[in-house]
């Protein structure tokens, strides 16, 4: 007996016909070559633009270079003087040569500023030197603190 359902018949797919197919998916879905091409050119600039970026913010950003323009200064001590004055003992650390400016306050209980200087530390020899410095205030303070240095 003989089975009345056809078998359909497998088409037959030739190497031109494939590659025919396979280009013309390829253009379709944007893989030809001039698109890969442009990909890497693509993906180069962006690499390069992020390098450039990096190396400026490194720059700006003290990673690189002037190792030698660090400073730094560190609260020691303070001495309430009386109800209007305290003084505040810092230790400052610069390269030789470095001139620089500090600010030194003075804080009451809630710790609000009470007294306000601006110092001018000349440039030395020595990298490490320790400061007093007396800060008028317009009420009891409670602590002396430096506040902040820079390089003048």
């Amino acid at each position: 007996m003989e089975s009345c359902v056809s078998k359909p018949e497998s088409p037959v797919v030739t190497a031109g016909d494939a590659a025919t197919t396979a280009s013309s998916l390829d253009a379709r879905y944007g893989r030809s070559s001039s698109s890969s091409k442009r990909n890497r050119f693509i993906g180069i600039i962006t690499a390069a633009a992020f390098t450039i970026v990096f190396v400026a913010w490194a720059i700006w950003g003290g990673l690189v270079g002037a190792p030698d323009a660090q400073f730094s200064a560190v609260d020691a001590r303070h001495t309430i003087v009386s109800d209007s004055a305290v003084d505040v003992t810092w230790e400052f650390t610069a390269p030789p040569g470095s001139a620089a400016r500090c600010a030194v306050q003075a804080l009451n209980s809630t710790f609000a500023i009470v007294g306000w200087k601006e110092v001018d530390v000349p440039a030395s020899t020595q990298i490490t030197r320790v400061f007093t410095e007396r800060v008028l205030t317009t009420e009891l303070a409670v602590t002396g603190l430096i506040y902040r240095c820079w390089l003048t």
